[in-house]
């Protein structure tokens, strides 16, 4: 008898832990379908960005200006703008038609860095029929005389300030630069965060060397790199009574099983689908299924959390003692 492999993220009920991040699949209907009949619990669509919204309600700032001065009988035309509706209407307009075309949950994003009329979109989101939705937090404190304590007040209102705005589960997706990320992640969840999503991979600028510009350089992320989520989510299972879901790294059977050890709800992916395409969906729960049953497991449930750091037989291993093995135990190949 199989295991039974269903989760809880969110408050949302899952038929398996497998949900596919914020990604270009799940920008288009087609895909989004096939992600959902590959095996796909759950997904999250494409972020709306902060500076999306504000650059559309800048050009229609200045028509309204423009056709105001034009025409006495023009002022009376445009509505005002706190109440006009601005905002980048083909997002809305897609996550309706992902509502109407799949069956499983659909989680909303929204991407940006400080407290704006940006967050309005949070409401009109929840309001479009989103599960839940997705705060994609990316702060850049390049300015030398923002510290830390500034950085993690930004983070704390900002969340302060969509919790207030929607009803609908709200889960906050961080980077781990964080002097104590298990201290901010406890402030995030006492702010009003129903779930953490550990960690954002942050796309870092390069400098195209024919034309001397700054460039984005898009990379997808490699196997190995779950190891940086693995230790925090660890740390923090039962440390917190929020969901924890799982990102970066996660392309195999064994990664999506060692977060789950760890103490994730959930594994999210995008990298391994961009490269494989939807249909890896099904060879991993294939695989997943076939290793829980071999161990004995009965649930997903079970299993989740069974290595954190408060269940391991050694706590340490996910602190400075680790550190000290791995140097200790490596042999380098001789030369």
């Amino acid at each position: 008898m199989n295991a039974n492999l269903s989760t809880r993220y969110l408050g949302l009920d899952l038929k398996n832990p497998l949900v596919v991040s914020a990604c270009p699949l799940t920008g288009k209907l087609e895909t989004l379908l096939q992600l959902e009949a590959a095996g796909a619990a759950a997904a999250v669509l494409p972020s709306l960005f902060e500076e999306q919204i504000e650059h559309l309600d800048v050009e229609l700032a200045q028509m309204f200006d423009f056709s105001s001065n034009s025409n006495a009988e023009s002022l009376n035309y445009f509505p005002e703008m706190e109440s006009y509706n601005t905002g980048p209407e083909g997002y809305l307009a897609h996550l309706t038609a992902a509502k109407d075309a799949v069956k499983i949950p659909l989680i909303a994003s929204l991407n940006g860095s400080s407290t704006g009329g940006w967050l309005r979109y949070a409401k009109m989101i929840e309001e479009a029929g989103a599960d839940a939705l997705e705060l994609n937090v990316f702060i850049v404190p390049t300015e030398v005389g923002m510290n830390g304590q500034e950085v993690e007040r930004r983070y704390i209102e900002l969340v302060e300030s969509v919790r207030r705005a929607i009803s609908i589960p709200l889960a906050v997706k961080i980077g781990p630069y964080f002097s104590s990320p298990a201290d901010m992640v406890v402030r995030l969840v006492n702010a009003g965060a129903d779930g953490v999503v550990l960690f954002n991979r942050y796309l870092e600028p390069d400098i195209d060397l024919d034309t001397l510009d700054v460039v984005p350089h898009l990379v997808l992320s490699t196997q190995q790199k779950d190891r940086l989520p693995l230790r925090w989510i660890a740390v923090l299972r039962d440390r917190i009574s929020a969901s924890i879901a799982a990102n970066t790294g996660i392309h195999d059977r064994d990664d999506v099983i060692k977060v789950l050890l760890a103490g994730a709800d959930v594994a999210m992916m995008a990298s391994a689908l961009l490269q494989y395409g939807p249909n890896h969906l099904t060879n991993l729960l294939d695989q997943v299924q076939d290793w829980i049953n071999e161990r004995e497991y009965e649930s997903v449930d079970q299993l989740k959390g069974s290595v954190s750091q408060a269940n391991c037989v050694d706590p340490t291993a996910y602190e400075r003692a680790n550190y000290t093995r791995a140097l200790v135990s490596y042999n380098a190949k001789s030369v």
